[in-house]
């Protein structure tokens, strides 16, 4: 787990500095460009008309609309960037490698990072629609933990409902589908004034009680051989239970989808003194 912080840190230390070098020089190509249109206007308005050769070129470039799209090509390309830019940045709260000790942090900032870095399971694709992300977000206060650490259960849970939820779509037919769409509900709210609850549900087929059991156990996997390690749960158990003393919990109902629920202490003085 170390080394995956590291290599999403490396990762997003690399491609934010030429990211950014690309970013910074749209805005004075932004700027350039709209001083060479307004040259070009100001040309238009005094001597195009007189000179046939110009107007001729003019057609041939199609100048109208080559002026119109150099503008919107800018503005892509601006969005472009600061998409890139955001999801180093999630990369970097994700991995959160420079926090090897306990901090008090925001929780939904890494759910929200959490899911960016997963946005390509969510997108639509040609035989399903979008998995939809329903929050319900309580107010939480900032809670002392090991942030990157956090970060990783939150990954192997979602990735688990993505996978559940891919499993019961191969199962329906598209309209099926846009009558029970696929859906992951979390949900967020402080517990006892001294705890918060984190709830990441989904409506697939759910588990029975043999597998509901053992889902925390080392190895333990109902994925096909190569597509999943069984380690995923028992390392998301370890992380919550043993160095956050908080608590994990799995319900499924077959046919109705699964949830986990992890609780930890907003500070981590009430699990020392516990």
């Amino acid at each position: 787990m170390s080394s995956l912080g590291q290599l999403v840190a490396g990762v997003a230390h690399e491609i934010n500095n030429p990211v950014n070098f690309i970013h910074g020089n749209i805005a004075h190509l932004n700027e350039y460009t709209q001083d060479l249109l307004r040259m070009i206007y100001l040309y238009q308005q005094r001597h195009s008309s007189y000179d046939p050769e110009i107007q001729a070129f003019a057609e041939e470039i199609d100048l109208e609309f080559l002026i119109e799209d150099l503008q919107k090509m800018l503005s892509s390309m601006r969005m472009g960037t600061e998409r890139i830019r955001n999801i180093v940045l999630s990369l970097r709260n994700f991995s959160r490698i420079d926090e090897a000790e306990f901090k008090a942090v925001d929780i939904h900032e890494g759910i929200e990072s959490t899911l960016l870095i997963l946005q390509h399971r969510l997108k639509a694709k040609s035989d399903r629609p979008a998995i939809e992300i329903i929050r319900d977000y309580g107010n939480l206060p900032q809670t002392e933990c090991y942030a990157g650490q956090l970060n990783q259960v939150f990954m192997n849970i979602l990735v688990n409902a993505m996978d559940a939820l891919d499993e019961v779509n191969a199962q329906r037919t598209c309209e099926e589908i846009k009558e029970n769409p696929a859906q992951i509900t979390i949900r967020t709210l402080v517990s006892d004034s001294q705890w918060i609850e984190i709830a990441i549900a989904d409506n697939g087929l759910g588990m029975p009680e043999q597998v509901q059991n053992r889902i925390f156990d080392p190895f333990f996997t109902t994925k096909p051989v190569g597509k999943g390690t069984g380690m995923g749960m028992a390392i998301s158990y370890q992380i919550i239970v043993e160095k956050h003393g908080g608590k994990l919990d799995c319900f499924s109902t077959l046919d109705k989808g699964t949830e986990f629920i992890i609780q930890l202490p907003i500070r981590q003085q009430v699990f020392k003194v516990a």
